[in-house]
């Protein structure tokens, strides 16, 4: 029996354009976007479809990259493809969070507007890095930054791709000892902030107020914490893993080795970019892996997993 995962992207995935076709032409899509903008109170629309500064702001991108993938999602239900279990990097947990029937969709835009505030104002510009490291293992990345103060993993994309955050200074120093080390190349991110990092453990404890504030349900799918890399189905531990996720490591190779033990061989990217599906080659490539980026994609998706 085939498994279905729905899997969402992350910050850094966002695009002038994303969502465009599904606001103009489907109801599902035009209501979701309409909805977020009455929520937030302004124009989520022009925030994602015209060219503007704001969508690669934090506090902005957040609450457009999970506008769009919800109003995706929302077009493929409707459609009668349903996930059996989720997952989401870093912000796309949220989107995970809806399509397991744990969040509504009002409080997954609204949380996540919050959460971007939070984590644009947790550090002062400039005092914060975050580098990718190519080629290395991750437990030879470990042992090399074990020592440096202020620098940890943020994210464990997949084989050869590990991103460090936290210092700037430390951030620069790590760079140079793992290339001592044997790491191919280090690349400096252009990011705001040094997040999945010590330095926003503040941020996280602030959206755990925001969070209280905010209903949470039993997962009616289970879906995947970035922070244990562990199915969630029980509605106490969300709210705790949330509110730790803005500092803690983003487990996102486990995250797929965990769906991946449990029998999930159809992975289908929603939201825009192809991010994950690159991860999902890295990691796996015997895996069906489906993207839906623009609304033709929709039924290609089910045309596909009807073969399955």
């Amino acid at each position: 029996m085939s498994k279905i995962a729905f899997i969402y992207p992350g910050q850094g995935a966002q695009v002038c354009g994303m969502g465009q076709d599904f606001y103009e032409q489907t109801k599902a899509g035009k209501e979701t976007f309409d909805l977020a903008s009455d929520i937030l109170g302004f124009s989520v629309p022009e925030l994602c479809f015209t060219e503007n500064d704001r969508l690669d702001i934090t506090e902005y991108t957040q609450a457009a990259m999970v506008t769009t993938s919800i109003a995706m999602t929302k077009v493929l239900e409707e459609q009668g493809v349903k996930p059996d279990v989720t997952a989401g990097l870093s912000l796309g947990e949220y989107c995970a969070l809806y399509a397991a029937g744990v969040m509504s969709e009002k409080d997954a835009i609204a949380t996540v507007r919050q959460r971007g505030i939070l984590m644009q104002q947790a550090v002062p510009a400039g005092q914060g890095a975050m580098a990718a490291v190519l080629a290395m293992d991750a437990a030879a990345i470990e042992e090399t930054i074990a020592d440096i103060e202020g620098v940890q993993i943020a994210n464990y994309n997949c084989p050869g791709q590990i991103v460090i955050s936290g210092k700037k200074e430390a951030v620069e120093t790590a760079c140079e000892k793992l290339k001592e080390a044997g790491a191919k190349r280090t690349i400096m991110l252009n990011v705001s902030g040094p997040f999945h990092s010590r330095m926003l453990t503040g941020a996280g404890e602030k959206l755990g107020e925001v969070l209280e504030q905010v209903e949470v349900h039993t997962p009616q799918i289970p879906y995947v914490a970035n922070v244990t890399a562990q199915y969630v189905t029980d509605a106490a531990e969300v709210k705790p893993l949330l509110t730790k996720q803005v500092s803690s490591s983003v487990r996102w190779e486990q995250s797929v080795r965990t769906m991946l033990a449990d029998g999930v061989d159809t992975f289908v990217e929603i939201g825009p970019g192809k991010t994950l599906s690159g991860f999902m080659r890295k990691i796996d490539r015997t895996v069906k892996v489906l993207n839906i980026e623009k609304l033709d994609d929709v039924a290609k998706v089910v045309e596909e997993l009807k073969e399955c």
